[in-house]
């Protein structure tokens, strides 16, 4: 059986973190990596929605990927998304990651242009075929890419040895019972909706990877925490007062990684602002990432 221990727990995914001008930052990638590490999360995902990556091109990505390396490498479990919308940007993401030694890659469909199965499978085993040493990731996210995984597909992607696992952005929990079905006993589904942690470990998720997980990690590590403790009840509230805080931070003018940036530069963790076109926040947001974090400092004070 697949030992799939190092993807048991929480994995922040990784903010794009930029210097004043809009260009990719390494001093601050660095420092936001570091700053992980410390909070004592299981590993990083890197490269994927909440890295900005449709909005990167392939050296920026490489470059962010190569420092998250150099810093927590050899002390994180490092999922890289590698999809680009076009086969040869993902293989040359995905070769580039295997040479910097990530426990695996990722990959969403191909957007835009709305694949059949086939098409969909091929793409996925070209971008593997790359990377023929490390384990692949599907990342199911029907959303935002306009196709949704299907037990079929999967399927015909399981006879590539090294498709390990899902990670599940879709709203129904369902879902992961499904992959796991499909997949096996040792087969991974992380799951990706921030709002629905405890819902998707009590479907069989092995962890889970969050867009919000880097502003307020200590509270998605303990509902983890107290879910394999059996503290279903008290892992329930920690996960209704982060919906709220999810809530709030998402009723600002400026997109959600905007406001969380915000927070963590309150916090003295400056990693820049977004990439246009996704909205800067405006000075009245400010309030709301303040509110926001307040409200996550009372929930650690109070359960962590």
């Amino acid at each position: 059986m697949r030992d799939i221990s190092k993807y048991r727990g929480i994995f922040p995914a990784f903010y794009a973190c930029y210097e004043p001008d809009g260009s990719v930052s390494p001093a601050r990638t660095r420092a936001l990596a570091n700053y992980l590490l410390k909070k004592g999360v299981k590993g990083l995902y890197v490269g994927g929605s909440s890295g900005e990556c449709i909005y990167q091109n392939v050296a920026e990505r490489k470059l962010v990927l190569e420092n998250v390396m150099d810093e927590v490498g050899d002390k994180l479990t490092v999922i890289a998304h590698v999809a680009c919308n076009n086969t040869a940007d993902s293989r040359e993401l995905a070769a580039h990651a295997q040479s910097l030694g990530v426990d695996a890659i990722a990959s969403i469909p191909p957007i835009y242009f709305h694949l059949k199965p086939h098409g969909i499978a091929e793409y996925w085993n070209d971008i593997s075929a790359a990377a023929p040493d490390t384990d692949f990731f599907i990342y199911n996210i029907p959303q935002l890419a306009g196709v949704a995984l299907t037990q079929e597909l999967l399927a015909e992607m399981l006879k590539n040895p090294r498709v390990i696992g899902v990670k599940n952005s879709s709203m129904p929990t369902q879902d992961i019972e499904l992959w796991e079905e499909t997949g096996g006993e040792d087969f991974i589904v992380m799951n990706g909706p921030d709002e629905q942690l405890i819902s998707g470990l009590a479907m069989g998720a092995t962890g889970g990877i969050g867009g919000t997980y880097a502003v307020m990690p200590e509270l998605y590590m303990k509902i983890m925490e107290l879910y394999e403790a059996g503290d279903m009840k008290t892992a329930a509230v920690i996960q209704r007062r982060v919906c709220h805080i999810i809530y709030v931070m998402c009723s600002a003018y400026g997109n959600l990684y905007a406001v969380m940036k915000e927070i963590l530069r309150m916090r003295g963790l400056d990693i820049g602002g977004v990439r246009k076109p996704l909205p800067a926040i405006i000075d009245a947001d400010k309030t709301i990432a303040a509110d926001a974090a307040r409200q996550i400092d009372e929930a650690i004070a109070q359960f962590c």
